[in-house]
């Protein structure tokens, strides 16, 4: 509960500048890699965990979109764009989803499980409301394969933590298998360090 309350507290003060702080990056490499993701996105029911301020709504076409965080901060400012899209969203903790079960054709997840208190519990609750033939696609970075530039990111990972919620060092391909899914495919999309993973649930 403390480590929730700790990333809460993080993004809604951060929610501030988060689109600001996040441009270059975003206009350079993030936008071109939410494309790639939203070309997979299938289904009528669609769930995105951690929409943040809204940056995957415009790559959404006209199915049944519900979106979650956890930062009533980030979702202040996702409000116009999810209204312009029709997405109905939900101040929500992805470590306990409040859907029932195969409710879901869809999960879409970018750049979230880095910052999830015990990203293996999340990933059960998505593997939870997804239905049989169901997909999940993630955007995520993770600890690089390089074992110096690994040992760095270990190092710095506590500091990028405490100012941000965020931590560099997840084994995220790693943690979704432990969590119940086979991985259909992972890319990498920037060396080892950020991944397109495209996974189903193992029912």
């Amino acid at each position: 509960m403390e480590k929730t309350r700790f990333i809460r507290e993080k993004y809604n003060r951060n929610s501030k500048f988060y689109n600001l702080f996040e441009f270059p990056i975003e206009f350079f490499l993030y936008k071109h890699w939410r494309k790639k993701l939203f070309d997979k996105v299938k289904g009528s029911m669609i769930l995105e965990v951690g929409v943040g301020t809204g940056k995957n709504f415009k790559f959404y076409n006209n199915n049944r979109i519900i979106g979650i965080d956890i930062s009533e901060g980030m979702l202040s400012r996702a409000k116009l764009a999810a209204r312009e899209k029709g997405i109905r969203l939900i101040q929500m903790d992805a470590q306990k989803l409040a859907f029932f079960d195969n409710t879901f054709d869809t999960v879409v997840s970018t750049f979230v499980f880095c910052s999830v208190p015990d990203p293996v519990k999340g990933l059960k609750e998505i593997k939870r409301i997804l239905n049989p033939k169901s997909q999940v696609l993630f955007i995520e970075h993770v600890l690089p394969k390089n074992r110096i530039i690994g040992w760095v990111f270990n190092k710095l990972n506590p500091i990028i933590r405490s100012l941000t919620g965020v931590n560099i060092n997840r084994k995220t391909v790693e943690n979704i298998c432990s969590a119940g899914f086979k991985i259909i495919k992972q890319e990498n999309l920037f060396f080892s360090i950020f991944k397109f993973i495209t996974a189903k649930p193992l029912k």
